[in-house]
């Protein structure tokens, strides 16, 4: 059984929402804000579960962050005890690569309210996107003030595109090459997912030497209006107008920004380890 009253004070939400529109935009915010999106177990070369007994461990009651396919078992499992209509869709992540069609190593929720399909993303870790209806031409405004707009694609089935500041990313846009415009941030089809499917996606993700996430470690969070990510030893926070920027190679510093700014724990053994990672 699902501890739904464990998870709402995780996500710091006093009352459970309401399986509406309303309520899913409520629930994912609160979700993005009040955990951290993560691979750090990667690099300390643990393994990544996704059952949900695993994942509802470490996300909630080890108060620790994951990465796509945690939050993805997380909040369906949320949603699912909130009494919303929904199942898991595979991505290929766009934003901040090339021409060259990527892999499916995203997932993200549709959610079906009063006959009409949502997309919802709680584990999107590179930015922020809110809770959209599925309809070609759909846009919808982020709290740090990106843009987001739905497309049918005739060969990806659903295009998502963010216009957006760099600096509320994860720091995979170059912001003086990019700057701002339209930007592919992930494209996906309607297809059925099945529990296997997502089981090899995080295999290859988790090991794949070709995986972003096993040549680098990833932390970041959203913020009221803005984003903070650390990726690698690079620290980097937008909140409005108020921008910070640091290479942290002291695995004392780089230790206590993991627990002030994302509320992760990790021992000094741990955080020496990922910053000489770095080093190395």
């Amino acid at each position: 059984m699902f501890d739904l009253e464990a998870y709402l004070a995780r996500t710091r939400l006093p009352l459970a929402p309401t399986p509406d529109a309303e309520g899913l935009a409520i629930l994912q915010r609160a979700h993005r804000l009040a955990i951290p999106f993560e691979n750090l177990d990667i690099a300390l070369g643990r393994g990544i579960a996704i059952d949900s007994d695993s994942v509802f461990a470490k996300l909630v009651q080890s108060q620790r962050g994951g990465y796509c396919f945690e939050h993805g078992r997380l909040f369906l499992d949320a949603l699912e005890a909130l009494g919303f209509e929904a199942r898991p869709l595979l991505a290929r992540v766009w934003l901040g690569g090339g021409d060259e069609v990527p892999p499916q190593t995203h997932t993200l929720a549709l959610v079906t309210i009063d006959g009409q399909q949502w997309i919802a993303d709680a584990g999107f870790g590179a930015a922020y996107s809110p809770p959209m209806p599925l309809s070609d031409g759909e846009e919808a405004d982020a709290p740090d003030g990106a843009r987001f707009r739905l497309a049918r694609d005739p060969v990806f089935g659903w295009m998502l595109s963010r216009n957006g500041d760099p600096a509320t990313t994860d720091g995979r846009i170059d912001a003086a090459a990019e700057g701002r415009g339209w930007q592919r941030q992930c494209s996906f089809t309607l297809d059925p997912v099945y529990p296997n499917d997502l089981i090899l996606a995080n295999h290859w993700v988790s090991t794949a030497a070709e995986s972003r996430f096993v040549q680098h470690r990833i932390v970041s969070g959203v913020l009221p209006h803005g984003f903070a990510g650390l990726t690698d030893t690079r620290y980097h926070r937008r909140n409005g107008e108020q921008a910070t920027e640091a290479e942290i190679t002291d695995p004392r510093v780089y230790r206590m920004r993991l627990s002030m700014m994302f509320g992760i724990d990790l021992s000094a053994e741990e955080a020496a380890m990922l910053v000489g990672l770095q080093a190395a």
